[in-house]
């Protein structure tokens, strides 16, 4: 079946982000108090759908797909433990299947099942949550999701110093270098890293990055955070095949879109072939001229395919 749908009205996206609010969840690792956003719907009664960003990303990352959204569906955007306003529990460990264990509690204090979408990092704590309770999940879009892939290359970096950063005798250098980089400088550095084109970035989209990014700074777990959920990430391409994502995803049952930009540095769209057949009722979608981001550099295009998938009923 097609994957383009009728229903995405032409929206205003120089709006600001949705403003935010926290919801405090039960967790194995304490109370959480999570950071939203939320667009709402056409009605009361319009299916939910739930966003997770990827690494250094935030709720913010949605804005656009969110509303061109919503005349079908209301959508919450969550930041993660650790990033945007979610301060982390002192016991939260950064992982995966912790990260998994906190979007689980907050779909379950909500009604009904959910349209998951998730971006990067994001994306790879929706398989987890999919996998672990297909009755939270209606549907299911991964953008660009974080399969492992161990390439050793530096384009894959916003910045090369970020790998000296850990080294022995030059790392402390290359820490005192990083410091020194301004907030409109790596967003600017992280734009170039996850759009095909950088230069598609609208300024007020590029302004409220260096805005978020100077606000992060002055976050005494914002660094940290980042740091950890990285190396988690990374252990977590390095267990066993037996422990590995790629067993997750044949347990998902729900109707998966697996959406991959053609030009995506980070995590290369090899790994999309494989990752859609493997799930089940999973499709893939490859978008030309497209990086990491698919949600923020085409957000038309996913908000349409999205919204196919909601209403199929054969996949």
């Amino acid at each position: 079946m097609p994957l383009v749908a009728d229903g995405v009205p032409p929206v205003d996206l120089t709006a600001k982000p949705p403003p935010g609010r926290h919801v405090e969840l039960p967790t194995r690792f304490g109370p959480v108090r999570l950071h939203l956003r939320e667009t709402p719907g056409p009605d009361p009664l319009a299916p939910t759908a739930v966003h997770l960003h990827g690494l250094a990303g935030s709720s913010t990352n949605w804005t656009d797909l969110s509303r061109l959204l919503a005349g079908r569906m209301r959508s919450i955007a969550l930041d993660l433990p650790g990033f945007g306003h979610s301060e982390p529990p002192p016991a939260f460990d950064f992982s995966r299947v912790g990260n998994a264990h906190v979007v689980i509690r907050l779909l379950e204090s909500l009604d009904g099942p959910v349209h998951l979408s998730g971006n990067s990092f994001g994306a790879a704590v929706a398989i987890e949550v999919a996998a672990t309770r297909p009755d939270l999940v209606d549907a299911l879009t991964l953008i660009s999701p974080a399969m492992p892939d161990l390439r050793l290359d530096p384009r894959r970096l916003s910045d090369p110093r970020l790998a000296l950063a850990a080294l022995p005798l030059v790392g402390a250098r290359a820490r005192r270098q990083l410091a020194a980089v301004t907030p409109a400088q790596r967003a600017e550095q992280l734009m170039r890293l996850c759009f095909a084109d950088p230069a598609v970035v609208p300024p007020h989209r590029l302004a409220e990055a260096a805005a978020e990014f100077e606000e992060r700074a002055r976050l005494p777990w914002a660094g940290p955070s980042l740091g950890r959920t990285t190396v988690e990430l990374l252990r977590s391409w390095l267990v066993p095949p037996a422990r590995s994502l790629w067993r997750r995803l044949p347990e998902i049952t729900a109707p998966t879109l697996v959406v991959w930009g053609s030009d995506d540095r980070v995590v290369t769209v090899r790994k999309g072939p494989r990752t859609a057949a493997l799930i089940p009722r999973g499709r893939l979608l490859v978008l030309p001229r497209t990086g990491h981001v698919a949600q923020m550099e085409r957000p038309r295009v996913v908000a349409r395919a999205m919204l196919a998938l909601q209403q199929a009923d054969s996949w």
